[in-house]
């Protein structure tokens, strides 16, 4: 038994292309495409610098399973970049092709996990690892000086990683897009665990994350085809908590750390899925689709309820409940 599916669309040839920011996850999902394709006696084509690979010339290669022999652990992607594997916008500009009559599958991607229809994208589970693990190192730093350490993580609309890795890492605060915080309510929070003998506090913060009737903190405004860059969130917080208790207060920005590494086992599981269905659903001509995580299993789900939306945090989510039941203050 080779494990092939049925060859229904008839397809031989398959295309693969990688679009936006880079997530630890995406070569073990080229490596799943090209190894399934080939069990499946299709050829795989390399589409290099995302779509520009299709419409210029040599902007594309071959891959056969030798070529991808031994990536399914290293960061990054070999290919710059049919299987399209993105974000919302990568996924929404797929969506247009497939309206065009252009056979495609789409494989979610991102790390912010705020990609709606599936329960996790590939990489959401590296960063939150490599994000919990740098608040444990600074808990030492923290207690050790009794200072107020502002964490600032990725984020930019959905608060997925600052509460996952908030939660895991024993943050006091987590702020993140979905609620809007105020700062004297942490400042309240950092003094009540002063009067506690806790002389020290762990603040994780979304990029996207913004105080009541404010907005998020934008390092460049949007300009052109350039959208907006989010960012020095944790230095706005730690300048005003300082002011607010009176505590030496310091903060760090993970920034793109969070997108580089290897993959967790996890997330080399899910994309190695996502790769093999892709094929499936290609070889059986579900074309206009999304491979998503709806556990235990990978399921296809159309492009069009995919396109022009975000997955928030529910404000009534159980991790959510769970951050408050263990006194985590959300800000608000």
């Amino acid at each position: 038994m080779s494990g092939c599916p049925e060859n229904r669309s008839g397809i031989r040839r398959i295309g693969i292309l990688t679009g936006g920011g880079d997530a630890p996850g995406l070569n073990a999902v080229i490596r799943a495409v090209v190894k399934a394709a080939a069990n499946c006696k299709c050829e795989t084509i390399g589409l290099e610098d995302s779509f520009d690979g299709l419409i210029e010339a040599d902007r594309s290669r071959p891959l056969t399973p030798k070529d991808v022999t031994g990536i399914l652990r290293i960061g990054g992607t070999i290919l710059d970049a049919l299987v399209v594997i993105g974000g919302d916008g990568t996924l929404s500009i797929a969506h247009e092709f497939h309206l065009r009559g252009i056979p495609l599958v789409g494989v979610p991607k991102t790390i912010d996990n705020d990609i709606v229809e599936t329960t996790n994208t590939f990489g959401f589970d590296t960063a939150v690892s490599f994000a919990t693990d740098a608040i444990d190192r600074l808990h030492t730093t923290a207690e050790a000086h009794h200072r107020v350490m502002v964490v600032e993580v990725m984020g930019r609309y959905a608060g997925w990683i600052a509460l996952y890795a908030g939660v895991a890492g024993g943050a006091d605060v987590i702020l993140i897009p979905e609620i809007p915080y105020d700062v004297d309510i942490v400042a309240d929070r950092i003094r009540a665990r002063d009067q506690l003998g806790a002389r020290f506090s762990i603040v994780v913060v979304a990029e996207g994350a913004k105080p009541m009737g404010g907005k998020a903190s934008v390092l460049k405004e949007a300009s052109g085809e350039f959208v907006e860059r989010l960012g020095g969130n944790a230095i706005r917080v730690a300048a005003e908590l300082e002011t607010l208790t009176g505590k030496e207060t310091r903060s760090v920005v993970l920034g793109h750390l969070q997108r580089g590494g290897a993959p967790t086992s996890f997330d080399r599981i899910l994309a190695t899925r996502f790769g093999a269905r892709a094929v499936e659903l290609l070889l059986d001509g579900q074309f206009g689709t999304m491979v998503a995580f709806h556990p235990p299993d990978i399921v296809a789900v159309p492009l069009e309820r995919i396109v022009g939306r975000t997955r928030n945090v529910p404000l009534d989510f159980d991790v959510v409940r769970t951050a408050r039941a263990m006194g985590i203050s959300l800000g608000a």
